[in-house]
């Protein structure tokens, strides 16, 4: 029995796909739990009676500041205990605070359940991703992180469909729970059946398995400068995958005669479309180029970013519905076929007692500069814009920020390469 224990840890066989089908839901659900909220809201506001401030700050403060905060010491647990514990615990939590939404009796109680699901969500992605670099080897490690972001497309699409179609049937209430039900079973089976490996079995001689002290540990990736360049470009690419998630939706609705329930379904179908096929051609692609030159992790990310931009553009300005939402599936696949060569490449460039807060910092820059700072931008200046352009401002804010994005992210990817290159840290 240890054997084949030591066996299934190893990695070398089928189990290792089981357990990136588990991590694959278990993103999945982070994704949906977190955005069945903005398909509730409207039932949520007449029920309440809340002030869109207040929907504001349930939305996001409430969610976002303890996710990012619970990130950095989840991320140094992982880093040092066992991973498959904390990502089945990390699930159980964020799985019943999306069931106590269920029961909220006004502003306060719905905070402090939205606060919950911000830190169990928080604390699974730097454990995911860590686990999965030690069951997939680095000339493997791309495409697994593929077939993990399709767990978040899969995860947009299911918080939006199921979350409205429960919602419309039995209520908002009934829907919260109704979500909540699939985590605590996920979680279980997590803890039960996923074998944690041994920790930087696939990393090269001499690294540094064990975790060094906070300071250090972070001293040590703000001068890893290859670590810094993905951050950085990450940062900033991702600008135009949350201006893709958040504003498609408004701009549908200003541009075309559709209801709310048709561009949940629509735009589901489009980010499915495009959302599956891309982070697996770019995990593969990723795999196939870096055999010749290892530099592709950054320079296909870049390239892809603004080829994404073509299609995003036709489709913002093509008149007919079908056209436009054809276009967007494209624009999104392109895009999110830049994940794999991303989050392999920042597994790849830190040493294995490093990974998880390397995330943590990571998906911090993230939040700060791609969500917070970005969908600011876009709305900011699509007031600016409508004075002159009436509804079709916020389509020509979504693809000059868009644009300005992809060009600055290619030049840190440009810059990354380099330093790959400089530093020779992927030499075997």
């Amino acid at each position: 029995m240890p054997a084949r224990i030591t066996d299934r840890a190893g990695g070398t066989g089928r189990y290792r796909y089981y357990v990136l089908g588990l991590l694959m839901l278990t993103s999945l659900l982070s994704v949906a739990d977190r955005l069945v909220f903005s398909i509730l809201i409207e039932d949520i506001k007449a029920t309440f009676h809340f002030s869109d401030t207040e929907l504001g700050l349930l939305g996001g403060i409430a969610f976002t500041a303890t996710y990012v905060l619970a990130g950095f010491p989840a991320a140094r647990l992982a880093d040092r205990s066992v991973r498959k514990s904390i990502i089945a615990g990390a699930i159980f939590v964020w799985s019943g605070m999306t069931a106590l939404c269920g029961i909220a009796i006004g502003f306060w109680t719905l905070f402090f359940a939205r606060t919950g699901v911000g830190v169990g969500e928080g604390c699974s992605g730097p454990a995911s991703q860590s686990l999965l670099a030690d069951y997939f080897r680095k000339e493997e490690l791309a495409r697994a992180m593929g077939f993990l972001t399709i767990g978040a497309t899969t995860g947009t699409v299911t918080g939006l469909m199921a979350g409205g179609l429960m919602a419309q049937y039995f209520g908002w209430r009934v829907a919260f729970m109704a979500m909540a039900v699939p985590g605590v079973l996920l979680s279980a089976l997590l803890y039960f059946t996923v074998l944690e490996p041994p920790r930087g079995r696939y990393a090269a001689a001499g690294a540094q398995v064990v975790q060094q002290p906070l300071g250090e540990t972070f001293l040590a990736l703000v001068r890893n400068k290859v670590f810094m360049g993905y951050a950085a470009g990450f940062a900033i690419q991702i600008m135009i995958g949350y201006a893709m998630a958040f504003w498609m939706a408004p701009v549908m609705l200003r541009s075309f005669s559709v209801s709310v329930g048709d561009v949940a379904f629509y735009l589901g179908l489009a980010y499915l479309a495009g959302g599956i096929p891309g982070p697996i051609m770019g995990g593969y692609m990723t795999d196939w180029l870096t055999r010749h030159d290892e530099r592709w992790r950054a320079w296909l990310p870049g390239i892809v970013s603004l080829l994404a931009i073509v299609p995003l553009w036709l489709s913002l300005v093509a008149g007919e519905f079908w056209w436009f939402l054809g276009l967007f599936a494209l624009s999104y696949g392109i895009f999110v076929s830049s994940q794999a060569p991303i989050l392999s490449g920042i597994q790849a460039a830190v040493e294995p007692g490093q990974r998880g807060f390397s995330v943590a910092i990571a998906l911090f820059f993230n939040n700060l500069v791609g969500q917070a700072f970005g969908l600011g931008v876009i709305g900011w200046l699509s007031d600016r814009l409508a004075a002159v352009h009436g509804t079709a401002s916020l389509g020509m804010a979504v693809l000059a920020v868009a644009l300005g994005a992809a060009v600055v992210a290619m030049a840190i990817f440009a810059w990354t390469a380099h330093q790959i290159k400089a530093a020779a840290i992927f030499a075997d």
